[in-house]
């Protein structure tokens, strides 16, 4: 433990502190991954990392915080939504299709996210990863006006694809066709893709006063 108390500041030491964070951020994204955010405790992380729960808070200061650098160091990587707007529908269909199928991996984003959701703080701390990373990304990438109410429109998609073809495993969707999924998902994500037009306003609602 000298390594993380000690203040002489020698290289070796420095590096063995970051290895503790990184096992202790490591566990963490382990744990709140498989149990939510209510069900992972502190001490649960620590014997993940091999360390005391005095250690994960005072790297962390607290459950919260190491939370929140959990979600964001699962929520940073690309796995679904392309980045390549000419390609977005058909690269993210494919990928989801992939990704969703009954014999892929789980993939950890989503599980943390799902099982973590029902507590309000998680939620907000959720709500502020995606948008930080996932939504963005994708609302910087479609072209046209209401980017962001369209991109995530697109991410609800995903999620519920994944929810009902992974999680739920609904036997039309679990036992779909590949190509025949892709194909679908592209056309889908195409209406989501593709900006309305621009004169299209919110005054196309029918007036309920002249239809009686």
């Amino acid at each position: 433990m000298t390594a993380d108390t000690d203040g002489s500041g020698d290289r070796p030491r420095r590096r063995d502190a970051s290895a503790t964070r990184e096992a202790i951020l490591n566990s963490a994204i382990e744990a709140f991954t498989r149990l939510g955010y209510d069900g992972a405790g502190v001490r649960e992380v620590a014997g993940g990392a091999g360390v005391t729960a005095m250690l994960v808070n005072r790297y962390f200061g607290s459950k919260e915080q190491l939370f929140a650098e959990a979600v964001d160091r699962s929520f940073a990587p690309r796995t679904v939504v392309s980045d390549d707007p000419s390609e977005l529908s058909a690269e993210t269909a494919t990928r989801l299709a992939a990704r969703t199928s009954p014999d892929a991996d789980d993939l950890d984003p989503f599980l943390l996210m799902l099982r973590s959701a029902a507590n309000p703080r998680a939620a907000e701390i959720i709500r502020a990863g995606i948008e930080k990373h996932v939504g963005r990304r994708l609302t910087d990438t479609l072209p046209g006006p209401d980017a962001a109410p369209r991109a995530e429109l697109l991410l609800s998609l995903i999620a519920g694809v994944w929810l009902m073809r992974k999680i739920i495993a609904t036997p039309a969707l679990a036992g779909m066709d590949q190509g025949a999924l892709v194909q679908q998902l592209h056309d889908l994500m195409q209406v989501l893709v593709n900006a309305p037009p621009a004169s299209s306003g919110g005054d196309a609602a029918p007036d309920s006063t002249n239809s009686r």
